[in-house]
């Protein structure tokens, strides 16, 4: 099994969701020993989308420049890791109510046209087969799942953009209320998320 990590969280130290990751991770290895984990960290920051990207990203691919080619080698890199999983963990806090901008850096990297999603006459059509993604998230006070929630709801969508449905959330919301009953809620998450493919 392949297994994809995103890390979004900007902490190290005392993060939640690369706690919870962690432990996500642990359990798909007891269930699938061989499993090998490609780990991807955001916490550095991402380029943002600007000019040339759009420019390289538009061109026939069969025309694109040595320069376009090199704007876009690290959404290539990005896209292929998507695709080369068979498992997704992406871990993203909720930062002011949304993702963070490193997760959205992210985003726009990898939702690309004739690539992930492709237009049709009925809409935007995801290109990625179905496959699980445990989506683990945590707030200091965003109730999560609630209309202050920017976060995991765009997210579902986006992996619903370029065609994956099986997004499973494991949250640790209003960590300032009650961090003990938060972590070990999201812990019972990961039990019966994962039991749903042991």
């Amino acid at each position: 099994m392949n297994i994809l990590r995103i890390d979004g969280s900007a902490r190290f130290e005392g993060s939640v969701t690369r706690q919870l990751a962690d432990a996500v991770i642990g359990r798909l290895r007891a269930e699938y020993p061989d499993a090998h984990v490609t780990q991807r960290e955001l916490s550095d920051g991402l380029p943002l989308v600007d000019e040339d990207w759009v420019n390289a990203n538009f061109a026939d691919p069969a025309e694109r420049s040595v320069e376009q080619r090199a704007v876009l080698a690290l959404s290539e890199r990005l896209v292929e890791e998507l695709k080369a999983a068979e498992v997704i963990v992406i871990a993203a806090p909720i930062y002011n109510f949304g993702v963070p901008a490193a997760v959205k850096a992210w985003v726009d990297l990898i939702c690309r046209a004739r690539e992930t999603f492709r237009y049709s006459e009925d809409g935007p059509v995801g290109l990625l087969e179905d496959r699980p993604v445990y989506l683990v998230t945590a707030s200091g006070g965003t109730p999560i799942g609630s209309e202050i929630d920017f976060a995991t709801g765009y997210l579902r969508h986006i992996f619903g953009f370029i065609g994956i449905s099986d997004v499973r959330v494991v949250e640790a919301g209003q960590l300032m209320a009650d961090a003990e009953q938060a972590i070990g809620r999201a812990h019972d998450q990961i039990n019966a998320a994962i039991a749903m493919v042991a």
